[in-house]
């Protein structure tokens, strides 16, 4: 029997974890069984045909499962029957006790930095169509919302103004719990910088430049720029041009700096290349391991050639994956064509590779938990 299509969510952009808004509507009958297919597919392009855009996986279960589950957490699965990485779905079924994900809001922009200013905090039942339903309101502050930490919660009346008016009894429209609320500080790249982080740069290499193995380190861009000029007139170039040896090979140095409890290093590549890769497979697997890592790599393409795999690495359009449908935990790779700066200024060329170094750097540690040396606690 042929599947028929019920219906398509959103489409959410450059978003790992999404939400999607879209709610179906299905008749349950007790004395059949209702197969369902949830397929999830990345969309690469405007196209209305689903082979079209790229298969990450399905979770197949009947719709008397649904009703029987509240929530159900359950692993995308590939068509040959094998786990889809690490990629899961969770189907919730339409309730009246939601249980919304935790999020983050500058507090400048909540209360304009005051925890005792009143802010007002408003429910509405989503609708497709966009005319969201007003649930109710109630009034607080961030330092009431803070008590709620420790597995201490913290509860509201949601209350509708109307049905108030109108309902002698009323009590509430529902009670809004929050279970934790934590002002942290948001730590820019600079305070990294300023707290003694060092920025460790490797020049794509998997041998000393310097023809030094024991001490294969250059002091500074002069050094490396010298060890170029010793080096070249006594090497020969030859493929082919694997980028996962040396990504690994930086990885490591990176690894030994996982068991930091502050922010004292971060590891960066610079590969400099024609296009040219003989290794995208397993240049994929390594930079989505790297991706978990105090590690970011700049890419440097030289030439007029086609730097489509380039591209693709970069991971600004879609997600990256390793073939075996991993994703990185982040975007760590940041490519730039030298052909596009050729006639400019060298400062625009500088300023277009470091581009993203900044966030990514202050991207890892906040999500490592990690503060600045020689930071006073909160």
């Amino acid at each position: 029997m042929k599947d028929r299509e019920l219906g398509r969510t959103e489409t959410a952009v450059n978003n790992l974890n999404p939400v999607f808004g879209v709610k179906f509507q299905v008749d349950y009958h007790f004395e059949e069984i209702q197969k369902l297919r949830f397929a999830i597919f990345d969309e690469d392009k405007c196209a209305t045909q689903l082979y079209e855009h790229d298969f990450l996986g399905e979770f197949i279960c009947t719709l008397g499962v649904i009703v029987s589950n509240k929530k159900l957490h359950r692993p995308l699965i590939l068509a040959n029957g094998k786990p889809a990485g690490k990629g899961s779905i969770t189907v919730i079924k339409n309730t009246l006790d939601p249980a919304w994900k935790p999020f983050t809001v500058p507090l400048i922009s909540l209360c304009n930095g005051d925890v005792d200013r009143n802010i007002k905090i408003l429910c509405y039942d989503y609708d497709n169509d966009g005319g969201h339903d007003f649930i109710g309101e109630f009034q607080t502050t961030v330092s009431k919302m803070s008590e709620a930490q420790n597995s201490v919660e913290v509860e509201f009346d949601c209350i509708n103004p109307k049905k108030q008016k109108k309902k002698k009894n009323y009590k509430n429209s529902g009670i809004i719990i929050v279970k934790s609320c934590k002002i942290t500080r948001d730590y820019t790249f600079l305070d990294y910088i300023l707290g003694g982080c060092q920025l460790m740069f490797t020049v794509s290499h998997e041998f000393a430049i310097n023809f030094n193995p024991t001490n294969p380190f250059c002091s500074g861009v002069e050094g490396i720029a010298q060890a170029y000029s010793a080096c070249l007139p006594h090497i020969r170039f030859y493929g082919p041009t694997n980028f996962a040896p040396i990504i690994n090979h930086v990885a490591c140095f990176a690894a030994q700096a996982l068991q930091q409890e502050k922010a004292a290093q971060y590891f960066t590549l610079l590969i400099i290349t024609d296009g040219v890769i003989s290794d995208m497979d397993e240049t994929r697997h390594a930079i989505v391991q790297a991706s978990k890592l105090p590690m970011s790599i700049i890419i440097i393409g030289v030439g007029n050639a086609d730097f489509a795999a380039m591209e693709f690495l970069d991971g600004d359009a879609s997600v990256l994956r390793s073939n075996t449908g991993e994703e990185a935990v982040r975007d760590i790779v940041q490519f730039v064509p030298f052909r596009d700066f050729r006639n400019a200024p060298k400062e625009t060329l500088a300023k277009s590779v470091l581009a993203e170094l900044p966030q990514q750097v202050t991207q890892y540690f906040k999500q490592r938990n990690l503060p600045p040396n020689n930071t006073a606690p909160e």
